[in-house]
């Protein structure tokens, strides 16, 4: 959700309105448009990968546009279209369009999105923090034995995958990759393999830190998983460090990363390295 006053005059909506349905383009363009307004992306990198697929279904238009999966959806409304009850009007094509809960994405947590959940009762159901923190380099501790490597594409494919859908077993979005995700993300600009490390144990793979590169943002920790049965071993500041050494060789200024707001081991391993609150994305859920 986003879009500041879309609340206050859904009647101002002309219910005849003939703008033609958003494509890919019309998306990707509201996209960026609201994302330079606002600060912070209205849609994540798995909704346009499925948007891009046909996966994820569009509605709206250019000014006002949904992607819906599943029960979860993603909205955005034009800077320049707001104040003019576009979000209300979406969110109830949204409901209107699918059965039963779901839940919709507000990034940023802007004051539109929050006056949006309200105007539907929505409740929050889930926080995810966007932290930063300053680059330099460290040094990661490894038990004897363990060592750091760069991702090879079509070699570490399936290691990965198998130690990404058991670190993430409970994570709704990045436990659920698979190798068609996978070769998407591959084939985005930012990927560069280098910028994704892997920590091997003999011939297995038990921690990983994957960076987003991309000039003029920060550098992102676009995911951090370590293998269940190597928890408390100290692998995730292993690779977090080995994260952070890269970004300073990148000649990257400042890092970000997202975790789930109730993550306390997670949030303490950040701490310790320096990160602090940028933003937040909420999640609200709405029942009927």
């Amino acid at each position: 959700m986003t879009g500041p006053d879309d609340t206050t005059r859904a009647s101002s909506a002309d219910p005849t309105d003939s703008t033609p349905a958003a494509g890919v383009d019309d998306v990707l363009s509201l996209a960026a448009a609201a994302s330079t307004t606002d600060g912070s992306p209205p849609f994540n990198d798995q909704a346009l990968v499925e948007l891009r697929s046909g996966e994820a279904r569009v509605l709206g238009d250019r000014r006002a546009a949904a992607l819906v999966r599943d029960d979860e959806a993603e909205l955005a409304v034009h800077p320049d279209h707001r104040g003019r009850g576009l979000g209300a009007r979406l969110v109830q094509t949204v409901l209107d369009a699918t059965t039963g809960p779901i839940a919709f994405w507000a990034h940023g947590d802007l004051p539109g999105a929050r006056a949006l959940a309200a105007r539907f009762d929505a409740v929050e159901t889930r926080r995810l923090l966007q932290q930063r923190a300053p680059v330099g380099p460290r040094s990661p501790r490894l038990i004897d034995g363990d060592r750091l490597a760069a991702f090879r594409p079509g070699v570490d494919d399936a290691a990965w995958l198998d130690l990404n859908s058991r670190a993430f077993a409970d994570h709704p979005e990045q436990g659920s990759i698979d190798q068609s995700d996978l070769d998407a993300r591959q084939g985005d600009d930012w990927f560069d393999a280098d910028d994704f490390v892997l920590l091997w144990r003999g011939d297995e793979v038990i921690a990983f830190c994957w960076l987003k590169v991309e000039t003029g943002q920060p550098g992102e920790f676009y995911a951090v998983g370590v293998h269940p049965g190597h928890q408390g071993e100290g692998l995730g500041g292993a690779v977090v460090d080995a994260g952070l050494t890269r970004l300073a060789e990148r000649g990257v200024d400042t890092a970000a990363l997202y975790v789930e707001g109730d993550n306390t081991s997670a949030l303490r391993l950040y701490a310790a390295r320096g990160f602090t609150d940028h933003a937040v994305d909420v999640q609200w859920t709405l029942t009927r």
